[in-house]
C-alpha cells in the first residue's frame, strides 16, 4: 500500500492504522513508509531493519529529532479503522500512528524548516527492550538519533510530558527455618517474616520531587510475591518482588542504594532497571517547541524512550495527538482535530 503524505492528516493516519504492523511484523509499514520518503528529494534516508530515518541537510544551527515507533500491540478485533464523529478508532490509532502521521506529514510538507530535522519510524517498541529499534539504532548507530533535542510522538493527549520517571524492580528475600506444619515453633516462617517488607511498603510516602521545574510522583509497590514449599512445610524463603519508580533526580546507582538502605536486614536483588530522563526544557530548541505549541508541560508519570535520548545527551519530551489511557485497548481512538492541532502547532514550531 502506497501513502500519500501530502493528504489530510487524518486521511494519511486512517492509512496507516490500516497496515497491521503488530510488533515483530512492521515490514510492510516500513516498506511503505520508506517509499513514501525516498521520493521527497529534499531528504536522506536510510533504513536499518525495519527502522526507517530521514534527515534534512540545510546546514541549519540547530538539529531536532522526531521520532515514533511504527508497531502496535496484537489486534484485538479493531482493524480495519473507522470513523465515528471526531473519532478514528482502530489498533495503534493513539498509541501511536496518529503522532507517526503527524511527523510523515511534516517530513513532506516542510522542506526547509528553520531547524534540521531528523525524522525516526523505529520498531518493535511495544515488546522486550532487547528488540526495540531505538535501542538498537542507538548502539549501532548513534550519529542517526543526534541532534540538539527530540521529540518523542508519544501519546500525551496534545500536552507536553518532560522527561520521564526510571522504574527498577528488585526482588527482597526474607528467609526463615524449614520445619513440619505440625511442629511450627521448631523453624521459622519466612512468609511471616516476609510481613516486615509489607509493613515497609505500606509506610512508604511517595516522593514528589520538583525537577527542572515539574513535579514528579514516585512509586513503591510489590507487584509478586513467592513462598512456600508444600502443605505441611513451614517455609524457609518468601520473595518479594517490588517495582520502583524514580524521578530523574535519582540515577540507577542512587535508587537502588535508596532501596537497599530501605529493606536493611533483608537481601536485596536488582532484576530490572531503566534510567530516567530529565524533563529537557532548558534548551532554546525545547523552550521554543514548548511556546509554539502554546500546550501545557507537565512531568511524564511512566518511562519511555526519551530515557534512550537523554543517554546520548539529547534532552527530549514526549509530545503526540493520542490520548494515553486508551492505548492498547480494544476501543482505541483519536480525536480527529487534535491530530490536526499537533500538526499545526508543530508547523509552527519547525517554521518559526
Amino acid at each position: 500500500m502506497r501513502l500519500d503524505l501530502f493528504s489530510d492528516v487524518a486521511d494519511l493516519t486512517a492509512a496507516i492504522v490500516d497496515i497491521e504492523s503488530v510488533s515483530g511484523a512492521e515490514e510492510a509499514l516500513a516498506d511503505a513508509v520508506e517509499e513514501a520518503l525516498r521520493a521527497l528529494p529534499h531528504l536522506a534516508v536510510e533504513r536499518e531493519g525495519n527502522n526507517v530515518v530521514a534527515r534534512t541537510g540545510l546546514g541549519r544551527a540547530e538539529r531536532v529529532v522526531l521520532a515514533g515507533h511504527l508497531d502496535t500491540v496484537p489486534l484485538n478485533g479493531n482493524l480495519p479503522s473507522r470513523v465515528e464523529g471526531d473519532r478514528l478508532y482502530g489498533c495503534g490509532t493513539t498509541d501511536m500512528k496518529s503522532g507517526v502521521a503527524v511527523a510523515l506529514r511534516l517530513a513532506a510538507t516542510v522542506p526547509a524548516p528553520t531547524r534540521d530535522v531528523t525524522y525516526v519510524f523505529y520498531e518493535c517498541e511495544e515488546i522486550e527492550a532487547e528488540r526495540n529499534g531505538l535501542r538498537r539504532l542507538a548502539a549501532a548507530r548513534p550519529d542517526l538519533l543526534a541532534g540538539d533535542f527530540a521529540v518523542l510522538m508519544e501519546p500525551t493527549g496534545g500536552q507536553i510530558e518532560g522527561g520521564c520517571q526510571g522504574t527498577m524492580r528488585v526482588e527482597v528475600t526474607a528467609t526463615g527455618e524449614r520445619a513440619h506444619s505440625a511442629r511450627a515453633w521448631m523453624g521459622s516462617n519466612a512468609i511471616h517474616t516476609a510481613g516486615r517488607i509489607l509493613d515497609v511498603l505500606r509506610a512508604y510516602e511517595p516522593a514528589r520531587p520538583v525537577v527542572d521545574g515539574l513535579e514528579y510522583h514516585e512509586g513503591l509497590n510489590a507487584v509478586f510475591v513467592r513462598g512456600g514449599v508444600a502443605g505441611n512445610v513451614i517455609p524457609d524463603e518468601c520473595v518479594v518482588t517490588v517495582n520502583y519508580r524514580f524521578a530523574p533526580d535519582k540515577s540507577p546507582a542512587e535508587a537502588e542504594a535508596y532501596l537497599r538502605e530501605l529493606f536493611a536486614g533483608f537481601a536485596v536483588e536488582v532484576t530490572d532497571a531503566a534510567a530516567a530522563a530529565r524533563p529537557g526544557l532548558t534548551h532554546p530548541a525545547a523552550a521554543a517547541f514548548a511556546a509554539a505549541s502554546g500546550a501545557e508541560v507537565r512531568a511524564k508519570l511512566g518511562w519511555t524512550d526519551v530515557a534512550r535520548f537523554a543517554e546520548l545527551g539529547v534532552p527530549a519530551v514526549n509530545y503526540g495527538p493520542g490520548e494515553p489511557t486508551l492505548a492498547h485497548t480494544r476501543d482505541e481512538y483519536v480525536e480527529l482535530p487534535l491530530i490536526v492541532d499537533c500538526e499545526t502547532r508543530m508547523r509552527a514550531w519547525l517554521t518559526a
